[in-house]
């Protein structure tokens, strides 16, 4: 026997997929996460489903470890070397605002006190030449002062080190032979993009996950080596691409995303399979909720990412790429609570895991998202988690009755209120990735997927008058399964700011075959296969005098003045697409990205097998389902595992599966198409 094992950790539960490489048969399971040491989770998760560690013969991972350092501010103690006058560049950081008439905006507080920041003299100018050479006695005696200080990380900055990293190399190796037990991240080598705010920021956010993103993966991988697990161990990365482990030790910040990219890689693959090119990703899980938009099967990809950002705060910038997902938090375990003025809300803390919503009956006692479900009918108490977890429904109403009591409302239709107000949450998700972008989300279908994306997906594109619904099999685990399907991926992404011109052309192309070569590099490190490696070439191109810039892909293999026009006719047309106008105005480049990537054989989508498959054999029987505006209605109950292919059935009803439960509402049809996919419409 021949697997290919994805497992993903996520806020309440882990997620296992497994591909038998010679039947094409997959196993599935799920557990509870456990946040105290996630490698338990995962080695459990393998037992639980019954695994030998010596039949896998790829083993891919995603991990939430790196995005809750940061938000539970669970890091190192990190300690900043930067050349001398940019000490204070984390706390001055930019002079723009979210939302410039917030009077409750707060600057976002660095990740490293200014008592941990130092200065060293040197100088290099924007193109990397020397101006004040390294003082390489003061880099001593700042390593003196990290041992001193009980230092377990440090972030080295330069400024325009990502033109030349020669002084930060050698910092590098001064502090390592002072302070060989330091975790050390250099810039260079996590961004080589301008922006000294954003490149800082990163490299220190990278610093204070390092030692425990190491001491995580290093642990989880000795536990599978002394398991008997013998095949390649991969991390999910942001970019939409895997890495190897110790690549991901190097650089963790990468892995901030790790988890709800799955999904999206899923999404695409799904998509192109059942010949719907523009799709939205939605996946609800227990802790968030996270949407991406797919258009022409192509996944959007940003290199500035901004952790913990809202109307009142502009976050912590991160330039690395990722791709471009919304999250918000609004999840199965997202709890339910009312302000000082008497307003409801619904997230963004969650019960998670541990102590879970108040249902799970393991000591929650908070009303969440999934309390709201069941009490609305649409959770069979019986059959969570395909029986393994029965709900407690008593649980449930009292919870909710806490704020039924409070705002004077019956407490089924409390928990409609939740519901609804957890889904207007999803759908300002679903239009920041659509609408605000330039995109109409009628023309595009939704993927719902994750735990609880079926029990809302369906009313959420029915608000947005998307096409159709279709919800994948095995949602629950569908971000693991995305995972499957995921090759190899490395960036190289360099600032050149120059003109985008006939005569620039040479070199233009010089520096994407440097990064060609850097990133084949990185995969022969890696000991990847030559013949499977490709490259996907963008230029970050602006307007001159403009701040922002368009992603712009270079398709042509050898750019002459033809290919040019070409890029610099799709340039224009995303800029109207993203800020509604055009100029005539010259164009700049300021970054070329080579992304390369290793392609991995995929798994194939298999379809169903018809036999055994009725309505009869299906419908497990009825239940008051409420819904808004025509209240607890009788609702046939089906199994999705024997819904025959093809056969419509008119709303409302609700499908059942181990992991997962979908919710059609009145006026919809649901039907199951031959590679097992619910696909959801609105009746004619």
């Amino acid at each position: 026997m021949s697997l290919r094992l994805a497992i993903d950790i996520g806020g309440t539960f882990t997620d296992l997929v497994a591909l038998d490489e010679e039947t094409g048969e997959i196993l599935l399971e799920k557990a509870l996460t456990t946040p105290a040491n996630f490698a338990d989770g995962v080695t459990d998760t393998m037992h639980k489903a019954g695994l030998a560690a010596r039949d896998v013969a790829q083993f891919v991972h995603g991990t939430t470890v790196v995005i809750n350092a940061l938000t539970e501010r669970r890091g190192a103690r990190v300690a900043l070397i930067t050349t001398e006058g940019f000490r204070d560049v984390l706390e001055i950081q930019r002079a723009n605002r979210t939302d410039m008439y917030n009077l409750l905006y707060r600057k976002p507080v660095p990740f490293v006190p200014r008592r941990f920041r130092f200065e060293v003299p040197e100088r290099l100018d924007a193109w990397g030449g020397i101006v004040l050479a390294l003082d390489e006695d003061a880099v001593r005696q700042i390593a003196e002062r990290c041992q001193a200080l009980g230092i377990e990380a440090v972030a080295i900055c330069y400024l325009n080190a990502y033109a030349n990293p020669a002084h930060e190399i050698r910092t590098r190796e001064i502090i390592a032979a002072i302070c060989p037990n330091l975790e050390i991240s250099v810039s260079h080598e996590i961004t080589q993009q301008w922006r000294e705010y954003e490149r800082t920021n990163t490299t220190v956010l990278n610093a204070f996950v390092k030692p425990a993103t190491t001491r995580y993966l290093a642990t989880l991988d000795r536990r599978l080596s002394e398991m008997g697990l013998a095949g390649p161990r991969l991390a999910m990365q942001s970019n939409g691409g895997t890495t190897t482990f110790p690549q991901a030790q190097r650089v963790p910040i990468h892995l901030v995303e790790s988890g709800p990219v799955g999904g999206v890689i899923g999404a695409r693959i799904l998509a192109k399979k059942v010949g719907t090119a523009n799709v939205i990703s939605f996946d609800m899980g227990g802790t968030t909720a996270k949407v991406s938009l797919i258009e022409n099967a192509e996944i959007k990809i940003h290199t500035e990412y901004h952790l913990e950002r809202s109307a009142t705060s502009a976050g912590y910038p991160l330039r690395i790429p990722v791709v471009d997902i919304v999250e918000v938090g609004a999840g199965g375990g997202s709890i339910a609570w009312i302000d000082a003025g008497g307003a409801l809300h619904v997230g963004p803390r969650s019960a998670g895991a541990d102590p879970g919503p108040a249902c799970y009956g393991l000591g929650g006692t908070e009303p969440t998202v999934t309390d709201a479900n069941l009490v609305a009918g649409r959770l069979s108490p019986e059959y969570f988690l395909g029986g393994r977890m029965r709900l407690d429904v008593e649980r449930a109403e009292r919870a909710i009755g806490t704020i039924a009591t409070a705002i004077g409302v019956p407490v089924e239709d409390t928990a409609l209120g939740i519901l609804r107000l957890a889904n207007a949450n999803m759908q300002a998700a679903l239009e920041r990735v659509s609408v605000e972008r330039g995109y109409d989300p009628r023309d595009f279908a939704l993927v719902a997927s994750g735990g609880a994306g079926g029990l809302h997906g369906a009313l959420l594109a029915r608000e947005l008058r998307m096409e159709k619904v279709i919800v994948p099999r095995a949602p629950g685990q569908f971000s693991a399964w995305g995972m499957l399907m995921t090759d190899l991926r490395h960036d190289a992404i360099r600032t050149r700011v120059m003109p985008c011109a006939v005569e620039d052309l040479a070199e233009i192309a010089a520096t994407f075959a440097e990064l060609e070569r850097e990133v084949a590099a990185r995969f022969e490190r890696e000991s990847f296969p030559k013949e499977r490696v490709s490259a996907e070439r963008f230029l970050d191109l602006r307007y001159r005098g403009q701040e922002h810039t368009v992603r712009t892909p270079v398709v042509a293999e050898t750019l002459d003045e033809r290919s040019l026009e070409t890029v610099l006719g799709a340039f224009h047309r995303l800029h109207e697409q993203a800020y509604s106008f055009r100029q005539d105005d010259p164009v700049e480049i300021v970054n070329v990205h080579v992304t390369g990537w290793g392609a991995v054989d995929h798994p194939q989508i298999a379809p169903l097998r018809k036999e055994g498959r009725t309505l009869a054999a299906a419908r497990k029987g009825e239940r008051p389902v409420a819904f808004e505006a025509v209240g607890r209605i009788e609702t046939p109950v089906f199994e999705r595992g024997l819904l025959p292919i093809g056969e419509p059935i008119a709303g409302p009803a609700v499908i059942e599966e181990p992991a997962s439960t979908t919710i059609v509402c009145p006026m919809q049809r649901v039907s199951v198409d031959e590679f097992g996919n619910l696909l959801i419409t609105e009746d004619a």
